[in-house]
């Protein structure tokens, strides 16, 4: 059994990315946190591309990629938005006892429980070779992370509206449905450069490239947000 070929390389440089993310989100350092976002999407896209190109495809390169996206995709946009919530307890109720705080941010680990859910429901669902069903743990993380990039720098003075309990109660609950449910979401694994069969793809990804240009730091959450309402409207067009 091969442990150690590229496509497990990227893997695992996807998880340590996410490891340090965690580190860096209880270290007061949340500021670096996207930059490890960055680099464990990247290595996660790169993982399956080497495992095409090089035809090295393996049942344990799928499970480490899954045990991998756990922390990267997982852990990670849980602890952010821990930190989100935590911040947001202290803005709002002012003085209360530690554990009140944690209490009051510990909900963010539902985006945790419920992508490990939609991992490991992902490896035995054979109806997701083309497209996904349900919202993929890298695209929720995005979200996420847009929303801490909105409050770090406070773009469009949208910080205080978003550091509240309450919109990012409702922003977790959503989430964490939306990575299981039964919505079919579109995939980015282009199989030929047709434009019928990859419109949708490539409008996607025209959109996306205006919006970062127009919403710089909001424009993650805003892109995802776009890709759920058009794999939505798809559903629809298509019934």
């Amino acid at each position: 059994m091969v442990l150690f070929n590229l496509p497990n390389f990227f893997t695992l440089f996807n998880l340590l990315s996410g490891c340090v993310a965690v580190v860096l989100v209880f270290s007061s350092r949340i500021e670096l946190v996207p930059w490890c976002v960055l680099i464990s999407f990247i290595a996660d896209f790169a993982d399956g591309f080497a495992a095409r190109f090089t035809k090295s495809d393996t049942e344990l390169g799928k499970q480490l990629d899954s045990l991998a996206d756990v922390i990267s995709f997982g852990l990670v946009p849980g602890c952010i938005m821990f930190w989100l919530l935590y911040e947001s307890a202290e803005k709002s109720f002012g003085y209360m006892s530690e554990i009140k705080f944690f209490l009051a941010a510990a909900p963010a680990f539902l985006l945790t429980a419920f992508a490990a859910l939609r991992l490991a429901k992902f490896n035995i669902d054979t109806r997701q070779s083309e497209n996904f069903i349900g919202l993929a743990t890298p695209a929720a993380t995005l979200f996420v992370t847009g929303l801490l990039l909105i409050v770090l720098h406070n773009q469009y003075h949208l910080a205080d509206a978003l550091l509240h309990p309450l919109p990012l109660y409702i922003i977790t609950a959503a989430l964490a449905w939306l990575m299981i449910c039964e919505i079919p979401m579109f995939s980015f694994k282009f199989r030929n450069l047709s434009w019928n069969e990859n419109k949708i793809r490539l409008v996607f990804i025209g959109l996306s490239c205006l919006i970062l240009i127009l919403c710089k730091f909001a424009a993650l959450s805003v892109i995802i947000l776009l890709y759920i309402c058009l794999s939505i409207t798809l559903k629809l067009f298509n019934k």
